[in-house]
């Protein structure tokens, strides 16, 4: 014991003269020290007291008045003591002690084990614990959010503006360490290397909004609902439905030779206009570009459009995909309106090439001669939406219900592409690797009709977010000036977006309760958006949030169309193959007998043949595709025609909620299907969630990789699904 004593007189008067020079410095003389106990007597330094006749050295830790050090808040950090013998100097609390390794005592507020390891302990009911004399507690400011927006091109003006409003950190050439939130400008795959943090693109958004799959994908749901989404035009898609559009045309004229319809011809990867042109008969479409089959959509034209100063307009609306499960959908209450520059009238073949008075695509309208740049939010040929429905209202039109109806427009949109949403995010992401969620902004382009039917032209998975435009200062000389009413709604959309993901935000998440398919539970409404103008971040300055929440504040008007999720989720548990979109013949025929639809008249032969011809036919359909097998779509029209040879004398959507009930049946009890990942994009929520886990108690697979792949979902346990919460990558 007396060479241990001997060290501690050592630290113990390195630590007086240590405390003298703080004295001489910073501490202020006439200050009170509280004393650890009776016995012990002030040290110069006012921070450390001795304490004699103990095994232990106490060092209370306590504030002064004066200047302190960042080392600790006696100002001065603690020298001649080894790391490991102190801890939590930086405390907010004033009863810290120092331990003398070694000794195996209990000491003030912690103890002390004979390695050296502290763990924590109830205060000895003998000894007086010093506190700091301060009454108030300092708020502890938070670190900025940090955005990398090296990928945000187009629109990282607005972002500029929105970032420096919230007061956060950018990185606009990319940082080394993590950010919070990456801002992409085309896709997901933008950058490649992210594993933490919030991307503000789904995987394969882009793919399902190309304007082919967008119209198949609204077909199937035309098929189980016609009324629920008579918004959208009735579409064809070439090359491969050329012929059926023909000949429905030329019905259509043999029985009425007055009649003459117009229909609108859209390439399948067009953006801004590009390509797009008017038609009134099949023998005008142009099909082929070069040695290829150009793909393209032909749709219906609108002929009579609402129109304002005898102009046709269009409605430029902005949606935010906060998440994919549970489903959270944002409307901008504030919006853009575009306006043709010549007047309209209805299409003859006269004025079928007249893009100025049919198209309202602001970049074909912008070269004409007649466009009107305008700082007004009311006037030239960019305007408000809220101007727009000021001017309808105050003409005795029902706003209300106009908003309603695009309000349903645009949830029954994202309804109808969120299945493939979820196919191509198993297979862009891996369960196994960690990664970021993900959110995303959509422009919705919607078009009023004369009546005021809101109509959908597209959706843009990377609607333009330029608060500019060009224009000619000089004959010959370009450049870029403000756009008024664009800086108006977007930087609000974007600024908005970014306090709905701040990943700080502790705003409570209601807990999904997955049913059939995993669609959201219906009575959970959580709190609007609007609440988060109460919030402590938006104390400032900062407007109340522009994006008002739909889904699923709505969710009992529309949770019955989630059905092909349903189905999506069949096809996701088994597909097997990690990374896979498509369903072999041996997956199908194991769907088959595991949901037991084979029968004495429909065989496994009647199954085989069933898959090669749908197989068949859809890849011709996606020629480009470089997968073979059943995708989706594929999957969809077979568990269709299942359906009708189950259930003949039902309609088609009784026919297949029957089937779905019977494959969930006999696939047992759900544990959450569509939990197979979280597909709110978050590859750390995504590894206890997913199908296999869900027991297959019925005949196992015989090809040894698909028992393999069987014995390994049977030993999975099952798991309950979690809320989804936003994960922030904290900064050392």
């Amino acid at each position: 014991m007396g060479d241990h004593y001997g060290d501690v007189r050592v630290q113990l008067g390195r630590m007086k003269s240590l405390g003298e020079d703080a004295g001489k410095e910073d501490v202020d003389p006439d200050e009170e020290m509280p004393l650890s106990s009776p016995s012990a007597s002030p040290d110069p330094t006012g921070c450390i007291t001795a304490v004699p006749g103990t095994d232990a050295l106490s060092a209370d830790i306590c504030k002064q008045k004066g200047k302190r050090s960042s080392k600790n808040p006696c100002g001065k950090p603690l020298q001649g003591f080894p790391a490991h013998a102190v801890k939590n100097f930086n405390s907010p609390l004033c009863d810290q002690t120092l331990h003398i390794k070694g000794t195996g005592k209990i000491l003030q507020g912690k103890s002390a084990e004979s390695n050296g390891n502290y763990v924590g302990v109830h205060e000895s009911s003998n000894t007086q614990e010093p506190r700091c004399e301060d009454d108030f507690k300092l708020p502890r400011k938070r670190r900025p959010v940090t955005v990398d927006t090296s990928k945000a091109k187009t629109s990282l003006e607005a972002l500029k503006l929105s970032i420096k409003e919230l007061q956060w950190k950018e990185f606009h050439t990319g940082r080394r360490a993590a950010c919070d939130i990456y801002w992409h400008g085309v896709s997901f795959h933008d950058n490649e290397n992210i594993v933490s943090g919030q991307v503000n693109k789904f995987p394969g958004m882009v793919e399902m909004l190309r304007k082919i799959n967008l119209s198949r994908a609204v077909r199937t749901m035309q098929e189980l609902f016609p009324e629920e989404y008579d918004f959208y035009p009735r579409s064809w898609i070439l090359p491969e439905e050329y012929q059926q559009f023909s000949t429905e045309i030329r019905m259509v004229k043999e029985s009425d030779a007055t009649e003459s319809p117009t229909f609108i011809v859209k390439p399948d990867g067009g953006s801004q206009g590009d390509g797009i042109y008017l038609i009134r008969d099949p023998g005008d479409l142009k099909l082929v570009v070069g040695a290829q089959a150009k793909q393209a959509v032909v749709q219906e034209y609108i002929h009579k459009p609402l129109l304002i100063d005898k102009l046709k307009f269009d409605i430029r609306l902005y949606v935010l995909i906060k998440s994919m499960q549970p489903l959270e959908i944002y409307i901008a209450k504030e919006g853009l309106t575009r306006f043709c520059t010549e007047p309209y009238q209805e299409p003859s073949q006269k004025n079928l090439s007249r893009v100025f008075m049919h198209l309202t695509n602001y970049s074909l309208n912008v070269q004409s001669g007649n466009y009107v740049h305008s700082d007004s939010q009311n006037t030239g040929s960019k305007r408000t939406l809220s101007s727009v429905l000021y001017r309808l209202a105050a003409k005795g039109v029902d706003i209300k219900r106009v908003w309603s109806d695009i309000i349903a427009l645009v949830i029954k949109s994202v309804i109808a592409v969120l299945p493939d949403l979820k196919v191509h995010y198993q297979a862009d992401i891996p369960p196994a690797k960690p990664g970021p969620t993900c959110f995303q902004i959509l422009g919705f382009d919607i078009l009023l009709m004369k009546n005021l039917k809101p109509v959908l032209l597209e959706v843009n998975s990377n609607p333009s977010m330029r608060i500019e435009h060009e224009q000619e200062v000089a004959p010959g000389v370009f450049e870029y000036v403000p756009s008024p009413v664009d800086e108006q709604v977007k930087v609000g959309v974007i600024r908005d977006t970014l306090r709905l993901m701040d990943p700080f935000n502790k705003k409570l998440t209601a807990t999904p309760q997955p049913r059939g398919g995993g669609s959201d539970p219906l009575e959970v409404i959580p709190a609007d958006g609007d609440s988060l103008d109460r919030s402590p971040d938006n104390a400032g300055n900062l407007p109340p949030l522009c994006l008002k929440q739909v889904y699923p504040k709505y969710t009992k008007q529309f949770s019955h169309l989630r059905l092909v999720e349903r189905i999506a989720a069949l096809f996701i548990r088994f597909l097997g193959v990690k990374g896979n979109m498509r369903l072999g013949p041996t997956a199908f025929r194991t769907f088959i007998r595991t949901c037991k639809l084979s029968n004495s008249n429909f065989t496994m032969a009647s199954v085989d043949i069933l898959y090669i011809d749908i197989t068949r036919r859809w890849s011709f359909a996606l020629a480009d595709s470089r997968e073979a097998g059943m995708g989706l779509q594929a999957f969809v029209e077979a568990f269709f025609n299942l359906a009708g040879r189950r259930f003949k004398s039902l309609t088609l959507r009784e026919q297949v909620v029957s089937l779905l009930d019977l494959c969930e049946s006999h696939l047992g009890p759900q544990s959450g299907v569509e939990d197979r990942r979280s597909l709110s994009c978050s590859r750390a929520l995504q590894r206890g969630s997913r199908p296999q886990a869900l027991y297959i108690p019925h005949p196992r697979p015989s090809s040894p990789a698909a028992q393999r792949r069987a014995t390994s979902q049977d030993c999975r346990p099952h798991q309950r699904p979690k809320p989804r919460t936003l994960r922030a990558n904290v900064e050392n």
